[in-house]
């Protein structure tokens, strides 16, 4: 069971990294095939319907998935060692799909032409998604997408989740991975009316996702957490850090 868990957990981490790639290039409409502004614009209401649907699908999963009480059921039917990994797979599964049928809409909310004001948005837009990778290894990229838990099932020893570090980005914002996604999303020198609605709907679907988590840390952390979140906000960094704390990190790591 060990090796089929482990070459599991590596297909799925690749395909999650492939994916991650992908949605850089999906979002900023750069080397891809297929971005978010790809291809003429059909119908308002049609294109409104099949995105909301596909954003709707992957918001649903994301969240219904990394739940307590799904996890406990879960659990019962799939190797607690390949739950992060499945979570990770079918997440990224979706995210292809939306990639897949995502519907274009006409328009253009806004332009910026200078090209200084054009180089800004880019770097926000790069910056955005170098603080959600950077973010990833400063709790434990590995535990996060799956691949701890099936190299310690290979390696035959117990599972324990990794120690959550105020260190880093953590010691001035709560969550800086969402914080990476919002910049990234947002960062557009061309708005158009497709990457709009791609962004409110991501970003509510963050500030959702983030309350939802939270919750799930507050119960697991008890009195530790709630300190550290009297402290930290949660997506708008402080310019002076009011001090770090450690804690066990709620199991899964830091899903939305």
């Amino acid at each position: 069971m060990g090796p089929l868990l482990l070459l599991y957990g590596t297909v799925a981490y690749a395909v999650f990294f492939v994916t991650f790639l992908y949605a850089i290039g999906f979002v900023g409409c750069v080397g891809v095939p297929k971005c978010v502004e790809t291809g003429p614009a059909g119908p308002l209401g049609p294109a409104l319907v099949v995105d909301a649907l596909l954003l709707g699908a992957f918001a649903i999963q994301h969240s219904v998935m990394a739940r307590r009480w799904f996890k406990r059921w879960w659990t019962k039917i799939i190797p607690p060692a390949a739950e992060r990994s499945t979570y990770v797979l079918v997440a990224s599964l979706l995210l292809d799909l939306m990639f897949w049928q995502w519907r274009p809409l006409a328009g253009t909310v806004w332009q910026i032409d200078g090209a200084v004001g054009r180089e800004v948005f880019w770097v926000l837009f790069v910056l955005g998604w170098l603080i959600l990778l950077a973010g990833t290894f400063m709790i434990d990229h590995f535990d996060l997408f799956g691949l701890r838990q099936v190299w310690l099932q290979f390696r035959n020893k117990p599972y324990k989740h990794p120690p959550f570090k105020t260190t880093g980005f953590y010691r001035y914002v709560r969550n800086p991975l969402m914080l990476g996604f919002i910049i990234s999303f947002w960062a557009a020198p061309t708005m158009t009316m497709a990457r709009l609605l791609f962004a409110v709907a991501a970003t509510g679907y963050i500030l959702v996702g983030v309350w939802l988590e939270e919750r799930d840390h507050a119960f697991y952390l008890g009195e530790a957490y709630q300190r550290y979140k009297a402290r930290t906000p949660m997506l708008l960094p402080l310019l002076v850090p009011r001090g770090a704390d450690s804690a066990r990190s709620a199991p899964g790591g830091q899903e939305a």
